[in-house]
Protein backbone atom coordinates (compact mmCIF):
# COMPACT_ATOMS: atom_id res chain seq x y z
CA UNK A 1 0.00 0.00 0.00
CA UNK A 2 1.12 3.45 -0.34
CA UNK A 3 2.13 6.34 1.74
CA UNK A 4 -1.49 7.75 2.60
CA UNK A 5 -0.31 11.64 2.02
CA UNK A 6 0.87 10.52 -1.01
CA UNK A 7 -2.63 9.12 -2.00
CA UNK A 8 -3.97 12.17 -0.77
CA UNK A 9 -1.74 14.63 -2.54
CA UNK A 10 -2.61 12.61 -5.41
CA UNK A 11 -6.21 12.65 -4.68
CA UNK A 12 -6.44 16.88 -4.23
CA UNK A 13 -4.57 17.26 -7.51
CA UNK A 14 -7.11 15.58 -9.04
CA UNK A 15 -10.04 17.10 -7.71
CA UNK A 16 -8.16 20.55 -8.51
CA UNK A 17 -8.11 18.78 -11.97
CA UNK A 18 -12.01 18.59 -12.07
CA UNK A 19 -12.97 22.26 -10.45
CA UNK A 20 -10.27 23.52 -13.05
CA UNK A 21 -9.68 22.12 -16.11
CA UNK A 22 -7.23 23.71 -18.70
CA UNK A 23 -7.13 24.76 -21.86
CA UNK A 24 -3.80 25.75 -22.46
CA UNK A 25 -4.55 28.28 -25.29
CA UNK A 26 -7.18 29.91 -23.07
CA UNK A 27 -4.74 29.85 -20.45
CA UNK A 28 -2.20 31.91 -22.78
CA UNK A 29 -5.07 34.54 -23.85
CA UNK A 30 -6.14 35.13 -19.91
CA UNK A 31 -2.70 35.43 -18.61
CA UNK A 32 -0.47 37.50 -19.98
CA UNK A 33 1.90 36.43 -17.54
CA UNK A 34 1.76 32.50 -17.44
CA UNK A 35 5.47 32.00 -19.65
CA UNK A 36 6.56 33.46 -16.35
CA UNK A 37 5.47 31.97 -13.83
CA UNK A 38 5.80 28.56 -15.45
CA UNK A 39 9.44 28.48 -16.29
CA UNK A 40 13.12 27.97 -14.81
CA UNK A 41 16.21 29.43 -16.03
CA UNK A 42 19.89 27.80 -15.12
CA UNK A 43 22.35 29.96 -16.46
CA UNK A 44 21.81 29.36 -20.10
CA UNK A 45 19.59 26.92 -19.81
CA UNK A 46 15.53 27.46 -20.02
CA UNK A 47 12.84 24.67 -19.28
CA UNK A 48 9.65 26.01 -20.39
CA UNK A 49 6.92 23.84 -19.13
CA UNK A 50 4.27 26.78 -19.51
CA UNK A 51 2.55 24.57 -22.39
CA UNK A 52 1.94 21.90 -20.00
CA UNK A 53 -1.72 21.27 -18.86
CA UNK A 54 -1.30 23.17 -15.35
CA UNK A 55 -1.88 26.70 -13.98
CA UNK A 56 0.15 28.38 -11.36
CA UNK A 57 -2.30 27.58 -8.46
CA UNK A 58 -1.45 23.72 -9.63
CA UNK A 59 2.09 24.36 -8.82
CA UNK A 60 1.70 24.42 -4.95
CA UNK A 61 -0.28 21.18 -4.99
CA UNK A 62 2.74 19.73 -6.69
CA UNK A 63 5.18 20.70 -4.15
CA UNK A 64 2.65 19.12 -1.62
CA UNK A 65 2.79 16.12 -3.37
CA UNK A 66 6.81 16.15 -3.24
CA UNK A 67 6.64 16.86 0.09
CA UNK A 68 4.13 14.12 0.61
CA UNK A 69 6.47 11.52 -0.75
CA UNK A 70 9.49 12.86 1.22
CA UNK A 71 11.77 13.51 -1.87
CA UNK A 72 13.92 16.01 -0.16
CA UNK A 73 15.27 13.38 2.59
CA UNK A 74 15.39 10.32 -0.07
CA UNK A 75 17.43 12.68 -2.25
CA UNK A 76 19.74 12.94 0.64
CA UNK A 77 20.06 9.55 1.39
CA UNK A 78 20.92 8.73 -2.42
CA UNK A 79 23.95 11.37 -1.81
CA UNK A 80 24.84 10.38 1.01
CA UNK A 81 25.59 6.80 -0.27
CA UNK A 82 22.63 4.96 1.96
CA UNK A 83 22.01 1.79 0.71
CA UNK A 84 18.83 2.76 -1.52
CA UNK A 85 18.80 -0.14 -4.19
CA UNK A 86 17.14 -1.92 -1.31
CA UNK A 87 16.26 -5.47 -3.14
CA UNK A 88 20.02 -5.83 -4.16
CA UNK A 89 20.94 -3.99 -1.03
CA UNK A 90 23.74 -1.30 -2.47
CA UNK A 91 24.37 2.48 -2.81
CA UNK A 92 23.10 4.27 -5.43
CA UNK A 93 26.22 6.80 -6.37
CA UNK A 94 26.70 8.08 -10.14
CA UNK A 95 26.50 11.12 -8.36
CA UNK A 96 30.12 10.29 -6.95
CA UNK A 97 31.51 9.74 -10.40
CA UNK A 98 31.08 12.71 -11.48
CA UNK A 99 31.44 14.71 -8.05
CA UNK A 100 34.46 17.78 -8.73
CA UNK A 101 33.74 19.15 -5.57
CA UNK A 102 36.61 17.58 -3.62
CA UNK A 103 34.13 16.99 -0.92
CA UNK A 104 34.38 13.18 0.17
CA UNK A 105 32.08 10.58 -0.51
CA UNK A 106 31.42 7.43 1.88
CA UNK A 107 29.77 4.00 0.88
CA UNK A 108 29.67 2.26 4.26
CA UNK A 109 31.73 4.55 6.16
CA UNK A 110 34.59 4.63 3.13
CA UNK A 111 35.20 7.60 1.01
CA UNK A 112 35.11 6.59 -2.38
CA UNK A 113 36.51 9.51 -4.05
CA UNK A 114 40.06 8.49 -4.08
CA UNK A 115 39.84 5.54 -5.99
CA UNK A 116 37.28 7.19 -8.43
CA UNK A 117 40.05 9.57 -9.30
CA UNK A 118 42.55 6.78 -9.46
CA UNK A 119 40.85 5.03 -11.96
CA UNK A 120 39.68 8.28 -13.74
CA UNK A 121 43.09 8.75 -14.29
CA UNK A 122 44.25 5.47 -15.64
CA UNK A 123 41.44 5.96 -18.35
CA UNK A 124 42.25 9.09 -19.13
CA UNK A 125 46.01 8.19 -19.54
CA UNK A 126 45.12 5.32 -21.80
CA UNK A 127 42.84 7.53 -23.69
CA UNK A 128 45.56 9.52 -24.28
CA UNK A 129 47.52 7.19 -25.50
CA UNK A 130 44.94 5.83 -28.38
CA UNK A 131 44.10 9.51 -29.28
CA UNK A 132 47.93 10.50 -29.83
CA UNK A 133 49.33 7.56 -31.58
CA UNK A 134 51.41 6.37 -28.63
CA UNK A 135 49.08 2.78 -28.11
CA UNK A 136 49.98 0.87 -31.47
CA UNK A 137 48.91 -2.51 -32.87
CA UNK A 138 50.62 -5.49 -33.37
CA UNK A 139 51.79 -4.62 -36.55
CA UNK A 140 53.04 -1.04 -35.36
CA UNK A 141 50.21 0.65 -36.37
CA UNK A 142 48.41 3.48 -34.59
CA UNK A 143 44.76 2.72 -33.82
CA UNK A 144 42.53 4.81 -36.42
CA UNK A 145 38.96 2.65 -35.30
CA UNK A 146 37.72 1.94 -32.03
CA UNK A 147 34.77 -0.37 -31.72
CA UNK A 148 33.29 -0.73 -28.27
CA UNK A 149 31.41 -4.05 -27.06
CA UNK A 150 28.34 -4.25 -25.18
CA UNK A 151 25.13 -3.67 -24.32
CA UNK A 152 22.33 -1.65 -22.45
CA UNK A 153 24.36 0.53 -20.36
CA UNK A 154 27.57 -0.70 -21.53
CA UNK A 155 26.56 0.10 -25.36
CA UNK A 156 23.78 2.69 -25.11
CA UNK A 157 25.43 6.15 -23.37
CA UNK A 158 28.68 5.98 -25.06
CA UNK A 159 27.22 5.54 -28.26
CA UNK A 160 24.88 8.24 -27.88
CA UNK A 161 27.23 10.30 -26.15
CA UNK A 162 29.98 9.52 -28.55
CA UNK A 163 27.48 10.36 -31.13
CA UNK A 164 26.29 13.95 -30.04
CA UNK A 165 30.05 14.77 -29.21
CA UNK A 166 30.84 14.01 -32.62
CA UNK A 167 32.72 17.43 -33.55
CA UNK A 168 34.83 17.50 -30.17
CA UNK A 169 36.05 14.30 -31.26
CA UNK A 170 40.13 13.97 -32.33
CA UNK A 171 40.74 13.75 -36.24
CA UNK A 172 41.37 10.69 -37.70
CA UNK A 173 39.39 8.50 -35.25
CA UNK A 174 36.23 6.26 -35.71
CA UNK A 175 33.93 4.80 -33.20
CA UNK A 176 31.75 2.30 -33.64
CA UNK A 177 29.22 0.56 -31.29
CA UNK A 178 28.26 -3.07 -31.50
CA UNK A 179 25.64 -4.66 -29.48
CA UNK A 180 23.19 -6.81 -30.65
CA UNK A 181 23.97 -10.54 -30.74
CA UNK A 182 22.49 -10.47 -34.33
CA UNK A 183 25.44 -11.62 -36.36
CA UNK A 184 24.99 -8.83 -38.96
CA UNK A 185 25.82 -6.13 -36.45
CA UNK A 186 29.36 -7.06 -35.61
CA UNK A 187 29.91 -8.30 -39.59
CA UNK A 188 28.49 -5.09 -40.79
CA UNK A 189 30.82 -2.88 -38.30
CA UNK A 190 33.95 -5.09 -39.33
CA UNK A 191 33.45 -4.24 -43.10
CA UNK A 192 35.96 -1.89 -44.42
CA UNK A 193 38.05 -1.83 -41.05
CA UNK A 194 41.90 -2.79 -40.44
CA UNK A 195 42.69 -5.54 -38.03
CA UNK A 196 46.34 -3.42 -37.53
CA UNK A 197 44.29 -0.28 -36.92
CA UNK A 198 41.20 -1.29 -34.75
CA UNK A 199 40.68 -1.45 -31.05
CA UNK A 200 37.97 -3.19 -28.98
CA UNK A 201 36.64 -2.24 -25.93
CA UNK A 202 34.71 -5.24 -24.31
CA UNK A 203 32.29 -3.42 -22.07
CA UNK A 204 30.47 -6.23 -19.28
CA UNK A 205 30.79 -6.42 -15.75
CA UNK A 206 30.75 -10.09 -15.08
CA UNK A 207 32.35 -10.81 -18.32
CA UNK A 208 29.46 -12.92 -18.98
CA UNK A 209 27.15 -11.25 -20.61
CA UNK A 210 25.46 -13.49 -23.50
CA UNK A 211 25.28 -11.00 -25.98
CA UNK A 212 28.24 -9.15 -25.37
CA UNK A 213 30.69 -12.02 -25.06
CA UNK A 214 29.26 -13.97 -28.04
CA UNK A 215 30.27 -10.76 -30.17
CA UNK A 216 33.64 -9.96 -28.56
CA UNK A 217 34.44 -13.94 -29.13
CA UNK A 218 33.40 -13.20 -33.01
CA UNK A 219 36.05 -9.84 -32.55
CA UNK A 220 38.83 -12.22 -31.13
CA UNK A 221 39.09 -14.69 -34.00
CA UNK A 222 38.55 -11.73 -36.12
CA UNK A 223 42.11 -10.37 -35.04
CA UNK A 224 43.17 -13.30 -34.81
CA UNK A 225 42.72 -14.55 -38.50
CA UNK A 226 43.79 -11.84 -39.78
CA UNK A 227 47.06 -10.69 -37.43
CA UNK A 228 47.68 -14.15 -35.32
CA UNK A 229 47.03 -15.24 -31.54
CA UNK A 230 49.67 -13.58 -30.24
CA UNK A 231 48.12 -10.25 -32.19
CA UNK A 232 44.89 -10.49 -29.95
CA UNK A 233 46.58 -8.75 -26.33
CA UNK A 234 47.44 -5.28 -28.52
CA UNK A 235 44.32 -5.08 -29.82
CA UNK A 236 41.95 -5.44 -26.98
CA UNK A 237 40.72 -3.60 -23.89
CA UNK A 238 37.95 -4.37 -21.61
CA UNK A 239 36.00 -2.62 -19.11
CA UNK A 240 35.24 -5.13 -16.16
CA UNK A 241 35.57 -6.59 -12.63
CA UNK A 242 36.21 -9.62 -13.37
CA UNK A 243 40.01 -10.05 -14.11
CA UNK A 244 40.08 -13.74 -13.87
CA UNK A 245 37.77 -13.82 -17.33
CA UNK A 246 39.69 -11.13 -18.86
CA UNK A 247 43.29 -12.43 -18.27
CA UNK A 248 41.70 -15.98 -19.74
CA UNK A 249 40.24 -14.03 -22.83
CA UNK A 250 43.19 -12.51 -23.17
CA UNK A 251 43.23 -8.79 -22.06
CA UNK A 252 46.40 -7.24 -20.67
CA UNK A 253 45.64 -6.42 -16.64
CA UNK A 254 47.13 -3.01 -17.80
CA UNK A 255 43.98 -2.54 -20.31
CA UNK A 256 40.93 -3.30 -17.80
CA UNK A 257 39.10 -0.71 -16.31
CA UNK A 258 36.36 -1.17 -13.46
CA UNK A 259 33.73 0.46 -11.53
CA UNK A 260 31.34 -0.24 -8.48
CA UNK A 261 28.38 -2.12 -7.26
CA UNK A 262 27.00 0.55 -6.41
CA UNK A 263 26.69 2.62 -10.11
CA UNK A 264 23.91 0.96 -12.44
CA UNK A 265 24.58 0.15 -15.79
CA UNK A 266 21.92 2.63 -17.55
CA UNK A 267 23.94 5.29 -15.11
CA UNK A 268 27.30 3.92 -15.73
CA UNK A 269 28.23 6.55 -18.57
CA UNK A 270 29.98 8.65 -16.14
CA UNK A 271 32.64 5.71 -15.10
CA UNK A 272 35.04 3.35 -16.94
CA UNK A 273 32.02 2.58 -19.50
CA UNK A 274 32.72 6.60 -20.60
CA UNK A 275 36.21 5.17 -21.92
CA UNK A 276 35.03 5.10 -25.63
CA UNK A 277 33.97 8.84 -25.15
CA UNK A 278 36.91 9.74 -23.51
CA UNK A 279 38.95 8.54 -26.53
CA UNK A 280 37.22 10.37 -29.15
CA UNK A 281 37.35 13.97 -27.24
CA UNK A 282 39.74 13.38 -24.46
CA UNK A 283 40.02 13.74 -20.73
CA UNK A 284 39.75 17.65 -20.61
CA UNK A 285 36.25 17.46 -22.35
CA UNK A 286 35.36 14.49 -20.44
CA UNK A 287 35.86 16.38 -17.34
CA UNK A 288 33.40 19.34 -18.75
CA UNK A 289 30.62 16.76 -19.40
CA UNK A 290 30.65 15.49 -15.80
CA UNK A 291 31.42 18.66 -14.74
CA UNK A 292 27.91 19.60 -16.32
CA UNK A 293 26.10 16.67 -14.50
CA UNK A 294 27.72 17.95 -11.62
CA UNK A 295 26.12 21.03 -11.48
CA UNK A 296 22.74 19.91 -12.39
CA UNK A 297 23.54 17.40 -9.17
CA UNK A 298 24.40 20.61 -7.35
CA UNK A 299 21.17 22.61 -8.39
CA UNK A 300 18.70 19.02 -7.89
CA UNK A 301 20.20 19.51 -4.03
CA UNK A 302 20.01 23.04 -3.41
CA UNK A 303 17.02 24.58 -5.33
CA UNK A 304 13.80 24.79 -3.59
CA UNK A 305 10.87 22.85 -5.06
CA UNK A 306 9.41 25.29 -7.57
CA UNK A 307 12.86 26.57 -9.15
CA UNK A 308 14.34 23.03 -9.13
CA UNK A 309 14.29 21.86 -12.80
CA UNK A 310 14.63 18.05 -12.42
CA UNK A 311 11.97 18.29 -9.83
CA UNK A 312 9.36 19.81 -11.58
CA UNK A 313 10.15 17.23 -14.58
CA UNK A 314 9.18 14.62 -12.18
CA UNK A 315 6.50 16.36 -10.83
CA UNK A 316 5.03 17.44 -14.31
CA UNK A 317 5.40 14.03 -15.27
CA UNK A 318 3.38 11.96 -12.34
CA UNK A 319 0.88 15.15 -13.31
CA UNK A 320 0.75 13.59 -16.76
CA UNK A 321 0.80 10.19 -15.73
CA UNK A 322 -1.03 10.09 -12.60
CA UNK A 323 -3.80 12.65 -12.81
CA UNK A 324 -4.70 13.24 -16.75
CA UNK A 325 -3.74 9.29 -17.45
CA UNK A 326 -1.35 9.89 -20.29
CA UNK A 327 0.63 6.69 -20.58
CA UNK A 328 3.47 7.86 -22.93
CA UNK A 329 6.21 10.59 -23.74
CA UNK A 330 7.99 11.27 -26.88
CA UNK A 331 11.45 13.11 -26.99
CA UNK A 332 12.03 14.84 -29.72
CA UNK A 333 16.01 16.49 -29.52
CA UNK A 334 16.00 18.95 -32.23
CA UNK A 335 19.56 18.30 -33.09
CA UNK A 336 20.63 15.16 -35.35
CA UNK A 337 23.82 14.77 -32.77
CA UNK A 338 20.98 13.58 -30.31
CA UNK A 339 19.56 11.29 -32.43
CA UNK A 340 20.50 8.24 -30.13
CA UNK A 341 19.27 10.31 -26.70
CA UNK A 342 15.44 8.90 -26.96
CA UNK A 343 16.82 5.30 -27.09
CA UNK A 344 18.92 6.17 -24.38
CA UNK A 345 16.55 7.73 -22.17
CA UNK A 346 14.31 4.58 -23.08
CA UNK A 347 16.65 2.63 -20.88
CA UNK A 348 17.18 5.42 -18.33
CA UNK A 349 13.55 5.55 -17.89
CA UNK A 350 11.34 2.26 -18.72
CA UNK A 351 14.24 -0.16 -17.01
CA UNK A 352 14.61 2.23 -13.63
CA UNK A 353 10.70 2.80 -13.23
CA UNK A 354 8.73 -0.04 -15.77
CA UNK A 355 7.82 -1.53 -11.81
CA UNK A 356 4.71 -2.88 -10.32
CA UNK A 357 5.19 -3.56 -7.16
CA UNK A 358 6.24 -1.36 -4.78
CA UNK A 359 9.97 -1.35 -2.40
CA UNK A 360 8.22 -3.21 0.02
CA UNK A 361 6.90 -5.92 -2.41
CA UNK A 362 3.39 -5.03 -2.39
CA UNK A 363 1.74 -4.40 -5.88
CA UNK A 364 1.51 -0.83 -6.66
CA UNK A 365 -1.86 0.85 -6.55
CA UNK A 366 -1.38 3.39 -9.13
CA UNK A 367 0.18 3.35 -12.21
CA UNK A 368 4.15 3.86 -12.85
CA UNK A 369 6.25 4.38 -15.50
CA UNK A 370 5.09 6.13 -19.23
CA UNK A 371 6.58 4.43 -22.58
CA UNK A 372 9.27 6.37 -23.78
CA UNK A 373 9.89 7.30 -27.03
CA UNK A 374 10.81 9.81 -29.99
CA UNK A 375 13.16 10.70 -32.61
CA UNK A 376 15.20 13.93 -33.85
CA UNK A 377 12.94 16.70 -35.21
CA UNK A 378 12.45 17.41 -38.03
CA UNK A 379 12.11 13.77 -39.39
CA UNK A 380 9.63 13.19 -36.84
CA UNK A 381 7.15 16.08 -38.31
CA UNK A 382 7.34 13.69 -41.44
CA UNK A 383 6.07 10.57 -39.56
CA UNK A 384 4.56 10.13 -36.19
CA UNK A 385 3.10 13.89 -35.48
CA UNK A 386 0.28 13.35 -37.35
CA UNK A 387 -0.79 11.12 -34.17
CA UNK A 388 0.94 13.35 -31.63
CA UNK A 389 -1.46 16.71 -33.58
CA UNK A 390 -4.60 14.72 -34.65
CA UNK A 391 -4.00 11.07 -32.77
CA UNK A 392 -6.75 9.84 -30.15
CA UNK A 393 -4.28 9.73 -27.68
CA UNK A 394 -2.93 12.46 -25.85
CA UNK A 395 1.30 12.40 -25.98
CA UNK A 396 3.50 14.98 -23.66
CA UNK A 397 6.14 16.16 -25.73
CA UNK A 398 9.75 17.16 -24.53
CA UNK A 399 11.79 19.25 -27.16
CA UNK A 400 15.46 20.02 -26.78
CA UNK A 401 17.03 22.64 -28.91
CA UNK A 402 20.32 24.73 -28.54
CA UNK A 403 20.33 28.67 -29.36
CA UNK A 404 23.33 27.86 -31.69
CA UNK A 405 24.41 25.33 -34.16
CA UNK A 406 27.72 23.33 -33.28
CA UNK A 407 29.27 22.90 -36.25
CA UNK A 408 26.71 23.30 -39.07
CA UNK A 409 24.76 26.27 -41.37
CA UNK A 410 23.30 28.77 -39.33
CA UNK A 411 20.67 28.99 -41.89
CA UNK A 412 20.14 25.32 -41.39
CA UNK A 413 19.73 25.89 -37.81
CA UNK A 414 17.24 28.70 -37.65
CA UNK A 415 14.91 26.67 -39.87
CA UNK A 416 15.21 23.69 -37.58
CA UNK A 417 14.45 26.51 -34.46
CA UNK A 418 11.81 27.99 -36.27
CA UNK A 419 10.54 24.40 -36.56
CA UNK A 420 10.56 23.21 -32.61
CA UNK A 421 8.80 26.11 -31.69
CA UNK A 422 6.49 26.19 -33.95
CA UNK A 423 5.44 22.26 -33.40
CA UNK A 424 5.20 23.02 -29.39
CA UNK A 425 2.87 26.32 -30.63
CA UNK A 426 0.73 23.90 -32.55
CA UNK A 427 0.44 21.37 -29.76
CA UNK A 428 -0.19 23.32 -27.68
CA UNK A 429 -2.81 26.20 -29.69
CA UNK A 430 -4.44 24.13 -32.38
CA UNK A 431 -6.62 25.02 -34.80
CA UNK A 432 -10.53 25.36 -34.15
CA UNK A 433 -13.14 24.34 -37.06
CA UNK A 434 -13.81 27.87 -37.65
CA UNK A 435 -10.55 28.80 -38.00
CA UNK A 436 -9.88 26.16 -40.23
CA UNK A 437 -12.50 26.54 -42.42
CA UNK A 438 -11.93 30.93 -42.61
CA UNK A 439 -8.70 30.03 -43.76
CA UNK A 440 -9.49 27.38 -46.50
CA UNK A 441 -12.42 30.05 -47.78
CA UNK A 442 -9.12 32.56 -47.55
CA UNK A 443 -7.20 30.62 -49.47
CA UNK A 444 -9.85 30.57 -52.68
CA UNK A 445 -11.68 27.47 -51.43
CA UNK A 446 -15.36 27.00 -52.77
CA UNK A 447 -16.93 27.31 -48.73
CA UNK A 448 -18.95 23.87 -49.32
CA UNK A 449 -15.68 22.00 -50.04
CA UNK A 450 -14.35 24.04 -47.12
CA UNK A 451 -16.84 22.58 -44.96
CA UNK A 452 -16.58 19.18 -45.86
CA UNK A 453 -12.41 19.82 -45.11
CA UNK A 454 -12.64 21.23 -41.96
CA UNK A 455 -13.19 18.34 -39.49
CA UNK A 456 -10.28 16.96 -41.06
CA UNK A 457 -7.96 20.08 -40.72
CA UNK A 458 -9.05 20.49 -36.89
CA UNK A 459 -6.56 20.36 -34.50
CA UNK A 460 -8.16 20.16 -30.98
CA UNK A 461 -4.67 21.53 -29.51
CA UNK A 462 -4.25 21.55 -25.51
CA UNK A 463 -1.39 19.10 -25.64
CA UNK A 464 1.01 19.07 -23.70
CA UNK A 465 4.88 19.80 -24.19
CA UNK A 466 7.84 21.16 -22.10
CA UNK A 467 11.09 22.93 -24.28
CA UNK A 468 14.60 23.15 -23.42
CA UNK A 469 16.66 25.99 -24.71
CA UNK A 470 19.75 25.87 -24.20
CA UNK A 471 23.07 27.41 -25.68
CA UNK A 472 24.58 25.23 -27.51
CA UNK A 473 25.26 21.38 -27.67
CA UNK A 474 28.90 20.39 -26.13
CA UNK A 475 30.27 18.19 -23.48
CA UNK A 476 29.02 20.45 -20.51
CA UNK A 477 25.16 20.55 -21.60
CA UNK A 478 25.24 16.77 -22.50
CA UNK A 479 26.03 16.16 -18.97
CA UNK A 480 23.73 18.41 -17.85
CA UNK A 481 20.42 17.00 -19.70
CA UNK A 482 21.46 13.54 -18.92
CA UNK A 483 21.67 14.34 -15.21
CA UNK A 484 18.55 16.14 -15.70
CA UNK A 485 16.68 13.25 -17.22
CA UNK A 486 18.68 10.92 -14.25
CA UNK A 487 16.89 12.66 -11.31
CA UNK A 488 13.73 13.27 -13.36
CA UNK A 489 13.48 9.77 -13.22
CA UNK A 490 14.60 9.35 -9.25
CA UNK A 491 11.38 12.19 -8.11
CA UNK A 492 8.98 10.12 -10.26
CA UNK A 493 10.01 6.64 -8.53
CA UNK A 494 10.07 8.26 -4.83
CA UNK A 495 6.68 9.39 -5.75
CA UNK A 496 5.44 6.23 -7.02
CA UNK A 497 7.55 3.75 -3.71
CA UNK A 498 9.10 1.94 -6.29
CA UNK A 499 13.21 1.20 -6.58
CA UNK A 500 14.36 2.60 -9.77
CA UNK A 501 17.74 1.26 -9.48
CA UNK A 502 16.77 -2.59 -9.76
CA UNK A 503 16.12 -4.47 -13.44
CA UNK A 504 14.90 -8.05 -12.29
CA UNK A 505 12.52 -7.47 -15.42
CA UNK A 506 15.17 -8.24 -18.44
CA UNK A 507 15.96 -11.67 -16.60
CA UNK A 508 13.64 -13.98 -17.24
CA UNK A 509 13.78 -13.47 -20.73
CA UNK A 510 17.55 -14.09 -20.63
CA UNK A 511 17.14 -17.25 -18.58
CA UNK A 512 14.77 -18.83 -20.95
CA UNK A 513 16.99 -17.86 -23.75
CA UNK A 514 19.69 -19.60 -22.13
CA UNK A 515 17.50 -22.52 -21.78
CA UNK A 516 16.04 -22.60 -25.11
CA UNK A 517 19.86 -21.36 -27.01
CA UNK A 518 20.92 -25.31 -27.42
CA UNK A 519 17.62 -26.54 -28.14
CA UNK A 520 17.31 -23.85 -31.16
CA UNK A 521 21.42 -25.33 -32.35
CA UNK A 522 20.98 -29.05 -31.91
CA UNK A 523 18.27 -30.68 -33.95
CA UNK A 524 18.09 -33.73 -31.87
CA UNK A 525 17.53 -32.09 -28.76
CA UNK A 526 13.69 -32.63 -27.80
CA UNK A 527 10.63 -30.19 -27.60
CA UNK A 528 8.66 -32.20 -25.33
CA UNK A 529 8.78 -29.75 -22.67
CA UNK A 530 8.02 -26.84 -23.75
CA UNK A 531 4.34 -24.84 -24.49
CA UNK A 532 2.98 -26.27 -27.43
CA UNK A 533 3.83 -22.77 -29.33
CA UNK A 534 7.55 -22.85 -28.75
CA UNK A 535 7.49 -26.41 -29.67
CA UNK A 536 5.98 -26.22 -33.01
CA UNK A 537 8.27 -22.42 -33.83
CA UNK A 538 11.11 -24.84 -33.30
CA UNK A 539 9.86 -27.48 -35.12
CA UNK A 540 9.27 -24.97 -37.96
CA UNK A 541 12.05 -23.82 -38.13
CA UNK A 542 14.06 -26.66 -38.32
CA UNK A 543 12.01 -27.54 -41.65
CA UNK A 544 13.10 -24.00 -42.58
CA UNK A 545 16.47 -24.90 -42.07
CA UNK A 546 16.05 -28.70 -43.52
CA UNK A 547 16.44 -30.04 -40.16
CA UNK A 548 13.12 -31.98 -39.99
Amino acid sequence: MHNPEIKTALSVLAAHLAERPVTTRREFSSDPGRFSALHIVFEDMLFDYSKQCIVPQTLGLLAALAKAADIEEKREAMFRGDLINTTEKRAVLHTALRNMSGEPVYVEGRDVMPEIAAERRKLYAFAADVREGRLRGSLGQPMTDIVNIGIGGSDLGPAMATKALEPFAAPGLRAHFVSNVDGADIGDTLKGLDPSRTLFIISSKTFTTQETMTNARSARSWIADALGEAAVIDHFAAVSTKLDKVAEFGIDATRVFGFWDWVGGRYSIWSSIGLPLAIMIGGAAFDEFLSGAHEIDQHFRGQPILSNIPMMMGLISVWNRNILGYASQAVIPYDQRLSRFPAYLQQLQMESNGKSVTKQGDATDMATGAVIWGEPGTNGQHAFFQLLHQGTEIVPVDFLVAAEPTNADRHHHDLLVANCFAQAEALMHGRTGEEAQALMISQGMDPQEAARLRPHKTFSGNRPSSTFLYSRLNPRILGRLIALYEHKVFVEAAIWGINAFDQWGVELGKELASRLAPIVATPSQTTSDLDSSTAHLIEHLRSLRGQA
